[in-house]
């Protein structure tokens, strides 16, 4: 009701152009059917392919002026004022005699008080218009709505199959809800639809189906991309410290545990040596707090027009918005937001725009940002209150470098008992979680060679042949770590 009561007031406002962008052309049908009772101005629709049609009288549609030019040479003529409906006009906007007669049009809205409401899935105003218009955006149907609308589906297909009824509990019809939340209407339909009629049951894999279908709605080719496969933290070895942070708060991010003065999570830094499970770790963080995971490529941000790399940030940013509950995982923000004066200011803005927004966000959403170069970041994103902690990932001690053996000879079918683990921990001393698991791979391709199963041998050769991150590269792995020391929280 609130969109009917914004667009009426729209309608008998002084606004000579009114511009609506949206797919949900049925949706403004519908509400115009309501507005032709409450103004006293005539309603038309027009379409290139059947002309004008008044509809709030029952009269044939004006095939005669099918033509953008003749429609609004004809509007231009007419002394009695009129709300025009126009779908699609897209196409038109940019030729110099249509933006002529639109804005001869919106000049005499003082003497004939034309209403001119451009409809259209994407629609970019001329500067000479843009004084003209005002924009008008649906707002998605909110919690209420959504679940009138799953109930009314799952009644419908109750109808269809003999009055059987609906298996669902309600934490996930309520985590359908959420999933549904921010969409148009029409999809909101489509995908309730789609979740129910598959076989009459509300599972966890309809909730991923709905948010990787909404993903897709609100993202198609942008540089967010939705990571289909998080994992578990019982998959990573060590971090415990970080294990037990994200423990603690996983219920107040979900909304499960309300507490007075309690602020809902905002996110962690993870700075550490390459290799050692940064990526993983923000893997892990979505699935230990059971929600999607959007992953923000800073090298896909970048254009090279001026305020591109901004409005492609910010709009990144909105359809994490929409897409929350969630994890924002920016993986090597160093390489976005390193600010320098040789990009002609892009990366500060770029900053800025970031800052601002971690600042003033109201949504859910759980940042997880990844950094290899510290010396590369700002100080005005490491101060307290843009993010939660910042944890150090550190080279893997022995107690976790047998974890990850365990895991990852598991992982490949092997049979843990049948390898020494003490010595491969001994002999792969200053190795990462990375480079203990590449190990095995080779291992196992010479094994393959020899035609004979992985031995033990196997991978310590892979080992003693392997000169680790930390030994190539030990000087700054090292003024990393003496950097971290006193200034992060250390994941393990």
């Amino acid at each position: 009701m609130q969109n009917l009561k914004d667009l009426e007031l729209l309608l008998k406002s002084s606004v000579p152009v009114v511009v609506i962008k949206t797919h949900e052309e049925n949706r403004v049908m519908g509400l115009f059917n309501h507005i032709i009772q409450v103004v006293s101005k005539p309603v038309y629709r027009w379409t290139v392919t059947e002309g004008l049609k008044r509809l709030d009288v029952d009269m044939p549609a004006q095939f005669h002026n099918s033509k953008p030019i003749e429609l609004l040479t004809q509007i231009k003529m007419t002394k009695q004022a009129g709300i025009y409906l126009l779908l699609d006009f897209h196409p038109f906007i940019e030729d110099p005699v249509h933006v002529r007669l639109l804005k001869d049009i919106a000049q005499m809205h003082v003497d004939v008080p034309h209403t001119l409401v451009l409809v259209s899935h994407e629609l970019e105003i001329p500067s000479e218009l843009k004084k003209y218009c005002v924009n008008f955006e649906f707002s998605p149907p909110d919690r209420d709505k959504i679940e009138t609308m799953i109930r009314k589906e799952a009644q419908s297909w109750s109808r269809l199959n003999q009055n059987l009824r609906i298996v669902v509990d309600k934490k996930i019809l309520n985590r359908m809800i959420d999933s549904l939340t921010g969409l148009p209407m029409d999809d909101v339909i489509r995908l309730a639809r789609n979740a129910i009629q598959n076989d009459g049951v509300l599972t966890e894999s309809d909730i991923a189906m709905i948010m990787q279908e909404k993903f897709n709605l609100l993202n198609p080719g942008g540089v967010l991309a939705f990571e289909y496969d998080t994992t578990r933290f019982t998959e990573i070895g060590g971090l415990e410290k970080l294990k037990e942070w994200i423990a603690l708060r996983k219920d107040t991010f979900n909304g499960n545990v309300k507490v007075s003065g309690l602020d809902s999570p905002r996110g962690i830094m993870l700075l550490g040596v390459q290799g050692c499970g940064k990526s993983l770790a923000a893997k892990a963080v979505a699935g230990a707090l059971g929600v999607p995971l959007l992953r923000l490529d800073f090298g896909s941000l970048y254009n090279k027009y001026h305020g591109e790399t901004e409005k492609n940030l910010r709009e990144s940013l909105q359809s994490a918005e929409i897409m929350s509950p969630c994890v924002l995982w920016v993986d090597e923000i160093e390489k976005g937001i390193s600010v320098n004066d040789n990009d002609g200011g892009t990366s500060r803005r770029v900053l800025g725009t970031l800052l601002t927004w971690m600042a003033e966000k109201d949504k859910k959403i759980f940042i997880v940002a990844t950094a290899n170069d510290i010396h590369a970041l700002p100080p005005e994103l490491l101060r307290k209150g843009r993010l939660d902690e910042i944890f150090f990932v550190d080279l893997p001690d022995q107690k976790t470098r047998e974890i990850i053996f365990d895991i990852h000879l598991q992982k490949r079918e092997q049979d843990v008992t049948q390898f020494d683990i003490k010595s491969l921990v001994e002999k792969s001393e200053g190795f990462s979680g990375a480079e203990i698991e590449q190990a095995i791979v080779s291992a196992l391709y010479r094994a393959h060679a020899a035609r004979t199963g992985l031995k033990n041998k196997h991978i310590i050769e892979e080992i003693e042949g392997t000169r680790p991150l930390s030994v190539v590269m030990a000087e700054q792995v090292q003024a990393l770590r003496e950097w971290a020391s006193g200034r992060t929280v250390m994941a393990d």
